[in-house]
């Protein structure tokens, strides 16, 4: 790590890679260019480092505790967005994201320094928590590490790191609670904020039609939810935004990859892996041996099919063999459409097949050749019909991480409409958990979304949109099965 700090012992350096991986990752993020990345990273990590050694050889006067801050990684992510905005002002603005110089000029960036009250809620309850607790929420939600590492690296008991983890949850909730009550607000979130914090304690209340409209309007209300609300996978999101800011919820999937890479194939030297490295190895193994299963089967599948395929030359190209099986699921919500395009053609079959046993009737042979030159048109036109459907609609998975996701759904129009209510499926069991632009309602695998007050009225050919938050686990296949009020809408792309 060249021009980077001198780590002062063992313990630091060991901290000074992890942290510098992160930094780094984040720094690719704000930059146009790995060049940028890298120089953006060297000055933030430098000015990171000296900030945080000054606020652990300081201590608030007068007493024995040390100043409120981040844990290490959170502080020096802080540290490569401040960077940033100094090369913004400085006229080196053309070496970052486009996207990040806008964030920079607006209002959402000045959130970060303004007053304390009106920063983000997730930043300010992190930094009230105690060093280690913030460290141990940091590492379990935002770095997707496992329990057991964290352990180690924190110096807790591996047994009960499951019960501490639960318990610094509920001080940070209890922490952001107390922070948006002290928040200046105008006297319609005053109105909500007790509500906001009862629905949230529990994950089987449901949020009353006039708080989700509410949240779906207000920002500030909309992120004390993603805070208070510990079920359903939205804390890691609202750690990574309130914290970071800008490019959070990027830096957390990057995160969340990392850490599979890491605990999947392991890292050469890492001092971390040795405890549970028969275990680990263990469990690579069967995942190869699953693999190399699946990889015959889908050649013997291949191999089979070829008297139907012609030559079946592109059997042996990779990924040819592989993308039926990986993409078998998304096209089963068009099967119940199969059907009508098939029973035409069998019923004007039948009559054809019936013409030799009357070949000396020409008035026959007209009847039945009159009935074939009228019946193709109406064959042809019933394949026609799904060009001009009632809605169409278009799916964007805007973020995921390892137990949630957020996602937006777009859908056209055709008519006008005067309400509105989106229904749609999941097929791996995800739960919608916080909905913004409409209300939701969930049973079972089938969700809708019902219109907001003021999104009501679409016009003929306009959009109607909205997003949400939900939990997934193990598959987060995309939704299928869209109707616009009992309408089947066709998808997009």
């Amino acid at each position: 790590m060249p021009d980077l700090p001198t780590p002062q012992d063992a313990t630091e350096a060991a901290l000074f890679s992890e942290c510098w991986d992160a930094v780094l990752a984040y720094a690719d993020l704000c930059t146009s260019g790995s060049t940028a990345a890298a120089q953006l990273g060297r000055e933030a990590f430098a000015h990171g480092v000296r900030e945080a050694r000054a606020a652990e050889t300081g201590q608030v006067r007068g007493t024995a505790r040390r100043p409120a801050r981040l844990p290490r990684i959170p502080l020096l992510l802080t540290s490569v967005r401040t960077t940033a905005a100094a090369w913004e002002e400085e006229g080196q603005g053309h070496k970052l994201d486009p996207d990040l110089r806008l964030w920079l000029n607006s209002d959402a960036a000045a959130r970060y320094t303004g007053p304390p009250l009106q920063r983000p809620l997730a930043l300010r309850g992190l930094r009230d928590l105690q060093q280690p607790d913030a460290e141990l929420l940091w590492f379990a939600e935002v770095e997707a590490l496992p329990l057991p590492l964290v352990a180690r690296r924190l110096g807790l008991d591996p047994a009960g790191a499951a019960e501490e983890l639960r318990q610094v949850r509920t001080l940070f909730r209890d922490r952001c609670h107390r922070n948006h009550l002290d928040t200046p607000m105008d006297g319609r979130c005053r109105s909500y904020a007790r509500l906001l914090d009862a629905v949230t304690r529990s994950s089987a209340a449901e949020a009353p039609g006039d708080l989700s409209r509410h949240l779906a309007t207000c920002v500030r209300c909309a992120e004390a939810a993603a805070c208070l609300r510990l079920h359903g996978g939205a804390l890691p999101g609202a750690l990574a935004g309130g914290v970071i800011g800008w490019g959070g919820l990027a830096y957390l999937e990057r995160r969340r990859r990392a850490a599979e890479v890491r605990l999947g194939a392991g890292r050469p030297g890492s001092t971390d892996a040795e405890p549970g490295d028969g275990e680990q190895k263990a469990r690579v193994a069967r995942n190869g041996l699953l693999v190399a299963a699946v990889l015959v089967s889908v050649l013997a599948l291949g191999v089979s099919l070829m008297p139907f395929g012609g030559d079946g030359d592109d059997l042996g190209a990779p990924g040819v063999d592989r993308q039926p099986v990986a993409d078998s699921a998304p096209p089963l919500p068009s099967v119940p459409s199969l059907p009508p395009a098939t029973s035409k053609p069998a019923d004007r079959n039948t009559p054809r097949s019936k013409q030799p046993e009357k070949p000396g009737k020409p008035e026959d042979e007209n009847r039945h050749t009159e009935p074939q030159g009228t019946s193709s048109p109406t064959a042809r036109a019933e394949p026609d019909e799904p060009e001009d459907p009632v809605c169409r609609v278009e799916y964007d998975l805007v973020n995921q991480w390892p137990d949630g996701f957020q996602a937006t759904v777009t859908i056209t129009s055709t008519r006008p409409l005067d309400a509105w209510r989106v229904a749609w499926s999941f097929r791996d069991g995800q739960q919608v958990g916080q909905m913004w632009d409409a209300s939701v309602s969930q049973d079972g695998s089938r969700v809708s979304a019902a219109a907001a007050d003021y999104n009501k009225s679409v016009p003929a050919g306009g959009d109607l949109s909205f997003g949400f938050l939900a939990s997934w686990r193990g598959k987060n296949s995309p939704p299928y099965d869209f109707e616009l009020n009992g309408h089947a809408c066709v998808k997009n792309g």
